[in-house]
């Protein structure tokens, strides 16, 4: 302990008073980072150096993600639809199957055997093989190949064929492929099969830094950006740092690519960032960003999970960055713009996401769209469709105070906007907050009932922060007991077992700037403190802004993607300038300034050339605190903070700081801890059974959603019962850490409940096996549009409809091929029917819908399937499945 205590009284008698952070994983000061031997010079605001090598070693998983690319483009197929391989070598060699350029797998990737295991135990020679015949042939025969989206690559363009992918040494950095004669496939026979070799690793391993040092020093001209000095040369630093990986990162069409890796532009990655900090200092950009996710007069909704909307919902963030443009320019021209489009997807979503009983929208996890890295993995697109989650509503709730105040701006009744905006912070204050915890949790979450899953979800715990959905006291507590740990604020907590980091044991920065934000808005300075470091170390450490970090470790080594100068990152870096150390927000009529300036960071902060609207301000501000003593604009004193939007030409604002603290607030820092695994479970002889959890030492029982009891063993005792129920447990360990819920099993004691019904409708199919009845529908776009059932009801009361389905046009995890109805009772809409995909071309996988709930009165009925325009799901074109009958389940009387 005395050489512990030693180090200590050491390191701070030499880092004196400008230390700006220290914990015992690393510490910061004006001019360093030292984390362990590891240590960041920070020479002047354009030369940063470091030493850092990463330490860890990542086994290497078998199952290899890849694409082809011609002439190193992103030109095979949709974003995230890529090929698999399962690597079992022989003699340390493994040859790929045949796959077709532009075509899905020919067969789905081989379960691995369990005796075999997920890494391999050997460095493999990896042979990876192409069929570019018909390619080639288009080429002869017409001059050109059509890619997925429409493009033409042209025969004399032809330039050679290349592969990339997750696993070192391949590479998701398309532009330098063309630089790697290791990832280019030859055809030295001429039959239009191309292939390759490479040596894959039975270890992931950090690329060594150049003689053990690597320095950054600034190149790009940045000078069309606000000049931002301060006391902290690494802020400095990192602020320039970002400008040029930002400036980087315009494309040619002058939109914003997500990262080194990903050349595309992503809705929710450019709008958060928009958000974050990129509508002050690019708003043209920003602008350009924004127009390339729109279809038509709707917001485009990336590729997700079972085909994207409406099973993933958060697309709405567009009109969050859309509305902080025009608060920041003023554009009236851009307000018609967007306010057009939002409402027409905001319309949409009404129809598709939204749930009246709650009055929450349903929909996958803001940018958390990773299936089993945050849900568990019995649930299909169709639960996570069903489910509604803390992020996701806080967007959507925030979207309609935004149409509120762009109709008010036009002219339009703003009432119904914020009566639905009411309606949904009071669903997630009355279904998502936990009094227990102090905080939100994460989702709610299952089949016919659903519950809470008391997971912390940073980036929604901060969203409603930022947003007002919690109150004074409530973000408080959020901020005061959030589980931190000691590099960040992870994007879950705890974390799911037997999932890699990603999002789940993962931190990633810009999560960590929306968190630091709202620490500032609540007074935290120990969060303020601690997320600022967050965001500090990994970007000096690794001299880029990356995409993630272990959360355990810190390490951008491990995690299951990873990329340099992610957009995101790069904005929440900026945004510690311009959100918190100067406390920016935007309205229309005015810049609000309130600077939240740690103790630790007393100093003077200077931001010049910052253009709002006609003005080119120079701000000043000197000392610390939450409170202004003084402001001035132009040497005259004002008094308020308020720089209003009509300002015109060059000025000068100076602010004191009260150099005061607020009183004292505490954070939740903990060891990283990981949750039990789910139990699985199944019902025989009356009685509930499931598999005994390691580490689980009672197991809490539900039926239909409310907690009826608990057991010391993987059993539970049923009573007989005339309704219908739903029967769930949960694993509990010594830590009273709790497992994801398990599968809804079922329990029905008569038959009389559930009603099988097949359409009346005549074009019945029967090619595809596996359906029930006299056969199937396939339901498409244009054609079949109205499908009736007619149904007679011998029971009044509460229903249960769904559907079983079948939809092969795209895996489950990506594409936008989800096909979606409107479902009506008797002429009346009741609400929507998602049929996401479960599988490529896998049409006898015959799965449910969601369902929805309505009172049926006894007698005959007519329930019909409808295509609207609302319906219109974001492919456009395809939007179809093969229907085989209605399922009406009765449930029990509340």
């Amino acid at each position: 302990m005395k050489s512990v205590y030693a180090v200590i009284f050491l390191t701070v008698c030499l880092l004196g008073q400008s230390q700006l952070y220290h914990s015992e994983a690393f510490t910061i000061t004006s001019e360093k980072v030292i984390q362990d031997s590891f240590e960041v010079a920070i020479a002047s605001p354009t030369k940063i150096t470091s030493n850092y090598q990463s330490p860890y070693k990542q086994p290497t998983e078998r199952t290899v993600d890849f694409k082809f690319s011609i002439n190193g483009g992103d030109n095979e197929q949709f974003p995230g639809e890529d090929h698999h391989a399962v690597l079992v070598p022989v003699g340390g060699k493994f040859t790929s199957l045949l796959y077709a350029f532009g075509q899905p797998d020919p067969i789905a990737p081989a379960s691995l055997d369990s005796d075999l295991g997920i890494y391999l135990e050997k460095d493999t020679y990896f042979t990876v093989r192409a069929d570019m015949r018909h390619v080639l042939a288009q080429f002869e025969d017409q001059g050109y190949y059509v890619t997925f989206d429409g493009g033409k690559i042209m025969a004399d363009e032809f330039d050679g064929l290349y592969v990339a992918g997750g696993t070192s040494p391949l590479t998701w950095e398309f532009s330098s492929l063309i630089s790697r004669p290791d990832l280019r496939l030859l055809d030295p026979d001429g039959d239009g099969i191309f292939e390759t070799t490479v040596l894959i690793k039975q270890f992931q391993e950090a690329e060594p830094l150049h003689d053990g040092k690597v320095t950054w020093s600034l190149q790009e001209d940045i000078s069309r950006f606000p000049q931002y000095q301060s006391t902290h040369v690494i802020s400095d630093a990192l602020y320039n740092l970002s400008l040029e990986e930002l400036l980087t990162s315009i494309r040619n069409d002058g939109a914003f690519m997500a990262g080194a890796k990903w050349p595309g532009v992503w809705t929710r990655d450019i709008s958060y960032s928009i958000l974050l900090s990129l509508a002050m200092i690019s708003p043209e950009e920003a602008k350009t960003s924004l127009r390339a996710k729109v279809d038509g007069e709707r917001i485009i909704q990336d590729t997700g999970t079972g085909g994207s909307w409406p099973v993933s919902s958060d697309r709405m963030i567009w009109a969050l960055a859309a509305w902080e443009i025009y608060c920041v320019t003023g554009d009236r021209d851009w307000l018609d713009y967007a306010y057009t489009i939002i409402k027409t997807s905001a319309e949409a979503d009404l129809r598709a996401v939204y749930c009246p009983t709650t009055g929450l929208f349903r929909g996958e996890s803001s940018f958390l769209d990773w299936r089993e890295q945050t849900y568990p993995r019995w649930m299909d697109p169709k639960d996570i469709y069903t489910s509604q989650n803390l992020g996701t509503n806080a967007v959507h709730y925030r979207t309609y105070e935004v149409l509120a105040a762009m109709a008010e701006i036009q002219g339009d009744n703003a009432a119904e906007y914020r009566e639905i905006a009411t309606g949904i912070k009071a669903g997630m204050n009355k279904h998502l907050w936990m009094p227990d915890k102090g905080y939100y949790g994460q989702y709610l979450y299952g089949r016919s009932y659903l519950t809470l899953s008391p997971r912390s979800e940073t980036l929604g715990e901060a969203l409603a922060v930022l947003f007002n959905i919690a109150n004074v006291e409530q973000r408080r507590q959020i901020l005061a007991n959030v589980p931190v740990l000691a590099y960040g604020t992870p994007c879950i907590f705890p974390q799911i077992p037997n999932i890699p980091p990603y999002h789940n044991n993962g931190i990633w920065p810009f999560v960590s700037a929306y968190w630091t934000w709202a620490a500032a808005k609540a007074s935290n300075m120990a969060a303020v403190e601690h997320s600022i470091a967050s965001i500090y170390r990994p970007a000096s450490l690794f001299l880029t802004n990356k995409e993630n970090m272990v959360a355990e470790t810190g390490d951008y080594m491990g995690t299951e993607i990873n990329s340099d100068r992610q957009l995101w990152s790069v904005a929440g870096n900026l945004a510690v300038v311009y959100r918190v150390l100067f406390g920016m927000s935007f309205t229309p009529d005015a810049l609000t300034l309130a600077p939240v300036i740690p103790m630790g960071y007393d100093g003077i902060y200077t931001l010049s050339n910052f253009r709002y609207r006609d003005a080119i301000l120079t701000i000043k501000i000197e000392g610390f605190s939450t409170e202004i003593a003084s402001i001035t604009l132009d040497g005259e004193s004002i008094s308020s903070p308020l720089i209003p939007s009509n300002l015109k030409g060059n000025h000068h604002i100076e602010i004191m700081m009260a150099n005061n603290s607020p009183v004292p607030q505490a954070i939740n820092l903990v060891e990283n801890q990981t949750t039990p695994v789910a139990p699985s479970v199944f019902i025989s002889d009356a009685n509930l059974h499931w598999n005994p959890v390691e580490g689980a030492n009672i197991y809490n029982i539900y039926r239909n959603g409310e907690h009826i009891g608990k057991s010391l063993t993987a059993m539970f005792p049923l009573l007989q019962s005339n309704v219908y129920a739903e029967y769930q447990v949960v694993a509990v360990d010594s830590n009273s850490l709790e497992s994801f819920m398990s599968e809804p099993v079922e329990y029905i004691t008569r038959e009389k409940i559930r009603l099988e019904i097949q359409p009346d409708h005549q074009s019945m199919q029967t090619d595809i096996i596996g359906y029930t009845g006299k056969g199937y529908i396939e339901l498409q776009k244009k054609l079949d549009q109205n499908i009736h059932f007619a149904v007679r009801i011998k029971q009044a009361g509460l229903y249960n409809i769904d559907f079983r389905y079948a939809n092969g046009h795209g895996p489950i995890n990506t594409n936008n091929k989800c096909a979606i109805r409107t479902l009506s009772l008797d002429g009346e809409i009741i609400g929507s029917v998602a049929l996401p995909q479960r599988g490529v071309e896998n049409w006898t996988d015959w799965g449910y819908s969601n369902a929805n709930s309505t009172y049926l009165e006894k007698g005959r009925h007519r329930l019909s399937l409808i295509f609207t325009e609302t319906d219109d799901n974001m492919n456009g074109t395809v939007n179809s499945a093969l229907l085989d009958h209605a399922r009406l389940t009765i449930l029990p009387r509340e």
